[in-house]
């Protein structure tokens, strides 16, 4: 299988200044030449708060930067063509571009309706907490700005199921809810079918019909090749695959899709991807919390466990594996960032393995530095680059193919080769790295690499490692670091 590599090509803080689309466009170049097959790229259409937030708390679907609509024409990103642009100069480098796809919630209503509600426990959502009453509630969406251009569809109170009002849940009491939830695999708080806003109801056979309307209209209009699926675990699970079955079907092709379900569980995470027949491939969660953990402890985590419990142990064709994303990083309400010392040596676990498909994030590659403010404190956030990342992405793209042999065999130590193919001659790699103290091991490399010279190319360290023939050579690596090794010239 061909090494893809996924790219998310923002971070949740990235500047209001509306130039992310032309940046992405711009750095198109760059991308392709290290290795990058596929960018996932933020929601673009228009924000309930316009400028002023990620794109998440979705207002109009169809307002890709194009309507005078919560406070400006542009999104957050940019315009309308830019993001045409971008995505049509991304394509022309051979990079696929996923779409952001956001169904679970709107906000920002237009228009206020008195509608009937039962008033929920938080706790529990299954439980009520009033008898049934009316409300006045924002429901009502009539995009005034885009004035029924590309869809005259109006979402009302028969369009979810339900709504926050003074801060408490409220389950809405329409024909299509009957005053339950949908079902969902995810039993916390009861049901999970509530995250934010007001939660669309995917039993009402009109909502349906609308949102197939409007990935027809989105894939015609962008034509992205794939979709990364927000809040999975919010949405009943037989939506999206019937979703995607009517684009693959409508387009003559399969779409790449990716699926967001927040779940330190692999078994949960299976569960969803057995219940939707493997539609989807879903990020490696349980992983990135091994990551996070083995970087707070340091020395004392045990490396031979550090893929116990994840997604692409258990089922590794369908794992997205990744390090830190736009919810893992600092300030966000599900943070939990993993330390920069051990970020190399998960990125080459992620990068340079024959497992899983793997997302770099931004602020990885760019950087971010950004300043928000929690209890009246200003805070200010430097993710600092790590530029050994740009240099496995090229090995993963070029050099990372054939067999894998693993030496997970010191609690401090790992390791793994790639024995390369005879269809890339310079192919085949090593990979060494240590959570304490320098160290090294010995590792099979293939007798096709017989004689050849292997230098680091990530970890600093000076040794020209020379392969016997056997195949085998004695690699090094540095204390709390990660070497990669490659035959010498092979990058070049």
């Amino acid at each position: 299988m061909e090494n893809f590599t996924l790219f998310q090509f923002f971070h949740w803080y990235y500047d209001a200044d509306g130039n992310l689309w032309q940046h992405a466009k711009n750095e198109a170049d760059r991308l392709a030449d290290w290795g990058v097959t596929h960018i996932w790229l933020p929601p673009a259409y228009k924000s309930f708060k316009g400028i002023h937030e990620p794109g998440y708390a979705v207002y109009d679907l169809y307002d890709l930067g194009e309507f005078d609509q919560q406070g400006s024409v542009r999104t957050r990103y940019g315009t309308k063509q830019e993001y045409l642009d971008c995505i049509k100069a991304l394509q022309a480098k051979g990079i696929n571009v996923l779409a952001d796809i956001v169904l679970n919630h709107k906000l920002g209503a237009d228009e206020m309706e008195n509608i009937p509600v039962r008033k929920v426990s938080d706790e529990n959502r299954n439980e009520y907490t009033s008898e049934p009453i009316m409300i006045d509630a924002y429901t009502k969406f009539t995009f005034p700005g885009r004035k029924g251009k590309y869809s005259t569809y109006e979402w009302d109170w028969h369009s979810f199921t339900g709504v926050c009002n003074d801060n408490d849940i409220h389950i809405i009491l329409n024909e299509y809810s009957n005053g339950t939830w949908e079902e969902m695999l995810e039993e916390e708080n009861g049901n999970y079918d509530y995250l934010m806003g007001n939660d669309i109801e995917f039993r009402n056979p009109h909502v349906r019909k609308e949102l197939k309307k409007w990935g027809e209209w989105y894939v015609k209009t962008t034509g992205v090749d794939g979709f990364r699926l927000d809040a999975l675990k919010h949405i009943t699970p037989n939506f999206f695959p019937e979703w995607l079955d009517h684009l693959d079907k409508r387009f003559k092709k399969h779409f790449f899709c990716v699926g967001e379900y927040w779940q330190n569980n692999v078994y949960a995470l299976m569960n969803y991807i057995a219940t939707t027949g493997e539609r989807v491939r879903l990020f490696d969660v349980p992983l990135h919390f091994n990551f996070y953990d083995a970087s707070q402890r340091g020395e004392d985590y045990d490396l031979r466990q550090i893929f116990d419990n994840s997604l692409v142990k258990e089922k590794p064709e369908s794992a997205i594996t990744f390090v830190d994303n736009h919810d893992t990083q600092p300030l966000q309400a599900l943070q939990s960032t993993v330390e920069y010392w051990f970020k190399p040596l998960a990125n080459a676990m992620t990068l340079l393995r024959d497992q899983g498909i793997p997302c770099l994030f931004y602020p990885t590659i760019y950087e971010a530095k950004y300043v928000d403010y929690q209890d009246g404190e200003e805070i200010y956030i430097e993710l600092n680059n790590i530029e050994a990342v740009i240099t496995m992405a090229k090995v993963r793209s070029r050099l990372a193919y054939g067999p894998q042999h693993d030496y997970f065999t010191h609690a401090n130590m790992i390791g793994w080769t790639r024995e390369g193919i005879d269809e890339k001659p310079s192919s085949g790699c090593a990979v060494l790295l240590s959570n304490n103290t320098d160290g090294q091991e010995e590792m099979y490399v293939g007798e096709r690499l017989a004689n050849k010279v292997f230098i680091d190319v990530c970890g600093g360290r000076e040794e020209r490692v020379q392969i016997d023939e056997a195949g085998k050579g004695i690699f090094f690596t540095n204390g709390r670091s990660v070497s990669v090794w490659v035959q010498e010239g092979s990058l070049s």
